[in-house]
């Protein structure tokens, strides 16, 4: 795909000094890293003419990095070098774009583990923007806009959502003109927005217009330069076909769902962007047949770090592996289950996230049903457990794990 050398140190003293940061999808998270410490350790130099901006790319980089590896310090270095950029700016232009990377550090903070306060603080530096140059005011509009998105999906309101895609699709007209990779970005966060509507609504309108966004972005996006916005793209349209195939029933369009999901996994190696590769096979197991052993990879690659990706691969897991037990009638293999699952949460240091304790729950409800399905018992408390869990998880701002628990709450039977 890319070749080390001189073609590579060549690109890498180019970006050091431009914002076009399409590269970025060319390189692995470990070179990902090690150019973030070089710019990071640059921006520091007496030397450094231009400290803001290279503070303010290193955050962009560690910002990245986080993205595709869920590393908690990369996501706090993107924080703090766009802090240190705020500090050395000398003109308002450096200063609103310093405010944006922090902001945009915090979306992605939000993204990747949650935490309404991340959405809230991000809300509060965009505020604080006053740019004059146009590119800057474009980039502006598109935090404002992906920020608003993020309010409508915890919110959870329909109003919210056609407010958010509204402003989405005015930022895109100007982002569109002063920054092609930011627009890329918006472009995915609203396809996303309208799958989500789509799905929640059963909306075949909105899940059929993302469909379309979503091709024409696979279609500009040459596996060549872009593998990652490709990848990324090609997953979302997976995941609405597969949607679309679950409301109309129809196994061929499931099939070619899954098709874009091997598509999508084929763009890069699974180092090339771990968090990226997890996702996809999250997405892959809306077919309760898919093989479990990628979800034991996932959870492998996320355990520790504490993010939604994480979770909802744990939660897989574990589901599948009590869905397996209980079929077999293995009281034996449950309770190896359960001690796996108290272990976890006794090896636990400090107190767990609201993240980690609503998944701890989840599989404990679970453990509780399939006993109960399986010895004839009551299992009525799970009922208790899957709605703090819920609870939990919603006021966190992950409602898709929040949806998870509310579904197995459905499936109990009504006590008489």
């Amino acid at each position: 795909m890319f070749e080390f050398g001189k073609d590579l140190r060549r690109l890498f003293v180019q970006a050091r000094e431009s914002d076009d940061l399409g590269w970025l999808e060319l390189i692995g998270v470990d070179l990902l890293a090690r150019e973030a410490r070089t710019l990071t350790t640059d921006g520091g130099r007496v030397s450094c003419s231009q400290p803001s901006q290279t503070w303010r790319r290193a955050s962009i980089l560690w910002r990245e990095h986080a993205r595709r590896s869920g590393h908690p310090e990369s996501i706090a270095r993107a924080l703090t070098t766009a802090e240190d950029a705020l500090k050395a700016a000398k003109s308002d232009d450096d200063r609103a774009r310093a405010l944006l990377a922090g902001a945009q550090a915090l979306i992605v903070k939000f993204d990747l583990y949650g935490d309404r306060d991340a959405v809230t603080q991000a809300a509060e530096l965009a505020r604080e923007v006053n740019a004059k140059r146009l590119p800057t005011l474009a980039s502006c509009a598109g935090v404002h806009a992906r920020i608003r998105a993020r309010q409508a999906r915890i919110s959870e309101k329909l109003s919210d959502r056609q407010d958010a895609a509204a402003l989405m699709d005015a930022a895109l007209h100007a982002l569109t003109k002063h920054n092609p990779l930011e627009a890329d970005d918006l472009r995915l966060d609203s396809a996303a927005l309208a799958l989500e509507g789509g799905i929640i609504q059963r909306d075949a309108r909105l899940l059929d217009q993302a469909g379309r966004d979503l091709t024409a972005l696979v279609e500009a996006s040459s596996p060549d330069t872009r593998p990652m916005t490709r990848a990324r793209a090609l997953a979302l349209c997976g995941a609405g076909l597969a949607a679309l195939a679950a409301m109309a029933g129809d196994e061929a369009a499931m099939q070619t769902g899954h098709a874009m999901f091997d598509a999508a996994a084929d763009q890069f190696f699974m180092d090339h962007s771990p968090l990226d590769w997890v996702a996809i096979q999250i997405a892959r197991s809306i077919d309760a047949t898919a093989p479990i052993e990628p979800i034991r990879q996932s959870v492998a690659l996320t355990t520790g770090q504490g993010t939604i990706l994480g979770a909802l691969a744990l939660d897989l897991l574990v589901a599948r592996e009590i869905e397996t037990a209980a079929a077999q009638g293995d009281l034996t293999d449950l309770t190896r289950i359960e001690t796996r699952v108290r272990r976890r949460l006794a090896e636990r240091e400090g107190a767990p996230s609201a993240l980690d304790w609503a998944v701890d729950q989840i599989a404990m409800a679970r453990l509780m049903i399939a006993r109960a399905d399986l010895m004839g018992s009551d299992a009525g408390q799970a009922a208790f457990v899957l709605a703090e869990a819920a609870e939990a998880a919603r006021d966190h701002g992950v409602p898709m794990l929040a949806d998870r628990a509310k579904a197995l709450m459905m499936g109990l039977p009504v006590r008489a």
